[in-house]
């Protein structure tokens, strides 16, 4: 089914659509609790139903409107993923106003950072979190009006709104990079860029087909991010279907709220199947009403096991803050080649190539950096509008008219697209490409292994070296028989050039809200590891073996 490459007419911002949708499923459920994630929130668990949450966003829009919010001004939110989180969305862009999503993880320097880059204008968070936020926004020298979701907000005295009612080119929400690499930088996206993947998911149809008016969808992933603010919430918004985010990925209890929810879709990280693959096997295993995962990043060795066992596909995709549903690949027609890391092949309205090494066009199977644009005469239609205040990097990763990803991917005959690694990620080692997200993948599979994190470093001889920093399962001895065992584990999957030359024990790697490797952290850890007792030299395992 070919996805239209503009949205159609209708509704022109966030808050329009949501109230479209309100008044056509007026008796349907929009937001669901689970009875976990109540507990933890302290909230009522149960559905939440499209007129409540209308007639909540219509209150809330009232009350920030008497307080001077309006068309243009920005507002921090820091809710973690509870209700309110939408509802107050969905009031605040009503106005024109733009939401500045808070990761709950950020400290006070990330949080400095944040107020003052972003210029927000107040910021709505929970109580516990107010004294935080005040003392990140005096030490930059801000007075920011600070109150909480149950609370009257705060009057402001700033610049007045802009004149004119937002449309679908008004800033919707101001959306953080994560930072594995640098400095976040700030994404401007535009009412028209969560229109779109609403649409997007709507109408692509194939495995992740939707049916108007009956669809349940569970998350675990955070609200401040664009998975479950753009694809989540606005495919639910645009079918009239009912979203129920958890506080958080629980593996212990995943089933139990899949169950309780009533799902019939799911979003899923790479860190989740391997967890749910690691509890025994249960007559229940499959007593669900799933009809598709929806995510990025299984293990290869797990995705044919998992989809098995469980009884539904896992759908794997590939998108990125910067270029929302106007350069998303899914694979939700088949083949689907799974167990390849294979996320599809391009759609109707994308252009795409794969660059080589020295700006060459990559051959059939050959990795490269993957460019993206949507078709036509607006090749950033659907994307990230700039980065604020930073027109240099704009103009950078949009060099010559493509979006560079920074993805390293190959194209099989087939024209299917089969992710490698981050470009930034790949190790060069006496002229080979090596993956560390190939790697990893490898070394989670012994069972000695909890956490991995695979990195380069420097070599006199063979450029760089492979270098692992491992956190041991419970139950195993780190040392150097466990280092001996993981690379002999790894040279019997792996070439041997992949295999890892240094091995350390760590007590943790650095990980992202979402569960992600921070690739930026690791440059401390892996000089760390390397000068430690606890770093074993496995150069020497490494050897070519005869055809």
């Amino acid at each position: 089914m070919a996805v239209a490459v503009h949205l159609p007419a209708g509704p022109d911002t966030v808050f329009a659509a949501f109230k479209s949708a309100a008044e056509r499923y007026s008796h349907r459920p929009f937001l669901g609790v689970a009875a976990a994630t109540a507990a933890i929130y302290d909230i009522a668990p149960g559905d939440i139903g499209y007129a409540e949450a209308q007639a909540a966003v219509t209150r809330i829009a009232n009350a920030y409107l008497a307080a001077g919010y309006g068309h243009g001004h920005r507002v921090g939110v820091l809710l973690e993923n509870r209700p309110d989180f939408f509802l107050h969305w969905f009031a605040l862009n009503s106005l024109g106003v733009s939401l500045v999503p808070i990761n709950p993880d950020m400290r006070a320097a990330e949080l400095e950072y944040l107020i003052g880059h972003s210029e927000m204008v107040a910021a709505l968070a929970i109580p516990s979190r107010h004294r935080d936020i005040a003392a990140a926004a005096t030490s930059i020298g801000r007075s920011l009006p600070i109150f909480g979701p149950n609370d009257a907000p705060a009057a402001i005295t700033v610049l007045p709104p802009k004149v004119g009612a937002p449309d679908r080119d008004s800033e919707c929400a101001l959306l953080y990079t994560s930072g594995t690499t640098g400095r976040p930088k700030g994404c401007v996206l535009a009412n028209e860029y969560f229109l779109y993947a609403g649409h997007w998911y709507a109408e692509i149809g194939g495995l992740i087909a939707m049916r108007p008016g009956e669809e349940r969808m569970l998350t675990p992933l955070p609200v401040f991010h664009m998975n479950a603010m753009a694809y989540s919430a606005m495919a639910m918004v645009t079918v009239g279907g009912c979203l129920t985010v958890l506080d958080r990925f629980h593996p212990k209890s995943w089933w139990d709220s899949v169950r309780e929810s009533r799902a019939t879709i799911v979003h899923y990280l790479g860190v989740m199947p391997p967890m749910l693959m690691g509890a025994s096997e249960s007559p229940r295993d499959k007593a669900h009403a799933v009809r598709f995962g929806f995510g990025a990043g299984v293990d290869p060795a797990l995705h044919a096991a998992f989809e098995a066992r469980f009884g539904f596909p896992l759908i794997e995709a590939w998108a990125m803050t910067e270029t929302g549903a106007g350069a998303v690949v899914v694979a939700s027609q088949e083949p689907r080649h799974v167990g390849t890391r294979c996320f599809g092949r391009p759609r109707d309205g994308l252009e795409t190539r794969i660059v080589a090494d020295h700006g060459r066009e990559a051959a059939i199977d050959e990795p490269g950096e993957l460019l993206v644009r949507h078709a036509g005469l607006e090749p950033r239609y659907g994307f990230f509008r700039d980065y604020l205040k930073d027109a240099e990097a704009t103009a950078e990763a949009w060099r010559g008219g493509w979006f560079h990803t920074g993805d390293v991917v190959r194209r099989s005959r087939d024209g299917s697209l089969r992710f490698i690694d981050r470009k930034k990620n790949v190790i060069r080692r006496s002229g080979e490409n090596i993956s560390a997200v190939e790697v990893e993948g490898v070394l989670m599979q012994h069972p000695s292994v909890r956490q991995v994190v695979v990195a380069p470093v420097p070599d006199p001889l063979r450029g760089d070296e492979v270098f692992a920093c491992v956190v041991a399962a419970p139950d195993a001895t780190p040392g150097a028989a466990l280092a001996e065992e993981i690379v002999r584990f790894s040279l019997s999957r792996l070439a041997y050039y992949k295999a890892p030359g240094y091995v350390a024990f760590v007590d943790t790697v650095p990980l992202t809200s979402t569960q992600k490797i921070q690739r930026g952290g690791l440059k401390d850890l892996v000089a760390a590891s390397l000068a430690s007792p606890s770093c074993i030299d496995t150069r020497a395992m490494k050897k070519r073996v005869a055809a």
